[in-house]
């Protein structure tokens, strides 16, 4: 009679061993983020394969890849451990606990309002496991897709794919530029004023310069000389050096270099923008992912609190 897959030396640690290596596809990772030697994992995954039978993994080179059946098998594990989160969190429930794990995607901007919302709830709930995922809007846009998170929280959501987008507060987008920059003295600029300015941008990808590039083709403006930056925090250092000028959401710019920093008053600014809370359409969500979500927009919508 043959066996069973339940029935086989398989451990809940194997799997999430297998998990971690085959979502970093690297062993060394996966072992600094399980806190494990690399041996240990190395033991682990062989005892996995031999007892499923199966080759998750094949390496070319140095590359690690995952095989067809250890795509499939990432897949499973994802839905095991999720089912096995929501029973925890339900017993937890029944006894009048809150325990869990939280996981949130979110996009480089929003990195300025996740953080500063997600501390009130951590101290409400201080046995909520959180892990905060912070990328470019095409790095979120993956994990979304891949399903790896409770949450998302994105300036422009990806509605090619099947999503619940929920609108979470106003992110505008502003010119700014050093405080001792000449145009920060003008009390009304044009966007023609910048026209000799180099105008230093986000890479491909990344919803702030989605949003920038419709702005000025709607207002038919051209773009000029720009120089690609892949972080806010480098931008920022490049503004303050005298390398350009940039348009960035106005919530970094209060956080990154108040004073130093200055938003420049061009005609045609801000940008209109949003931050939106997304989801897979149909996702079960955990009880503390729902938390979290009423948490988040009573914090950013007050009244929607207040009894009507």
């Amino acid at each position: 009679m043959k066996t069973r897959l339940h029935t086989r030396q398989t451990t809940f640690r194997q799997l999430e061993i297998f998990k971690a290596v085959a979502e970093r596809l690297s062993v060394t990772e996966a072992a600094h983020a399980l806190h494990l030697a690399q041996p240990t994992v190395s033991t682990q995954l062989a005892k996995l394969s031999e007892a499923l039978g199966v080759q998750p993994f094949e390496q070319i080179g140095k590359r690690l890849y995952l095989t067809d059946v250890g795509e499939e098998l990432l897949a499973s594990t994802r839905e095991l451990f999720d089912v096995l989160d929501r029973l925890e969190m339900r017993l937890a429930q029944r006894a009048g606990l809150s325990i869990g794990r939280l996981r949130l995607g979110v996009v480089t901007t929003a990195k300025y309002l996740v953080p500063a919302l997600l501390g009130p709830f951590c101290k409400a709930h201080p046995q909520v496991e959180v892990e905060l995922q912070v990328g470019n809007r095409a790095d979120i846009r993956q994990r979304l897709q891949a399903n790896l998170d409770d949450l998302y929280v994105f300036s422009h959501p990806p509605h090619e794919l099947d999503i619940e987008a929920q609108w979470l507060t106003d992110n505008p987008l502003v010119v700014i530029a050093p405080q001792d920059h000449p145009l920060a003295r003008r009390r009304r600029l044009r966007w023609t004023d910048l026209a000799g300015e180099r105008l230093l941008m986000r890479e491909p990808g990344s919803g702030t310069r989605h949003a920038i590039e419709r702005h000025l083709a709607q207002q038919g403006w051209a773009l000029g000389r720009t120089l690609t930056i892949a972080s806010n925090e480098a931008i920022k250092e490049a503004v303050l050096s005298g390398l350009g000028l940039a348009i960035l959401s106005r919530h970094a710019l209060t956080h990154m270099a108040p004073g130093n920093l200055v938003e420049l008053p061009v005609q045609g600014f801000p940008i209109p923008n949003s931050w939106y809370l997304v989801t897979p359409r149909g996702k079960q969500s955990s009880p503390i992912a729902l938390a979290f979500r009423e948490h988040l927009l009573v914090a950013l919508n007050p009244r929607r609190s207040q009894p009507a």
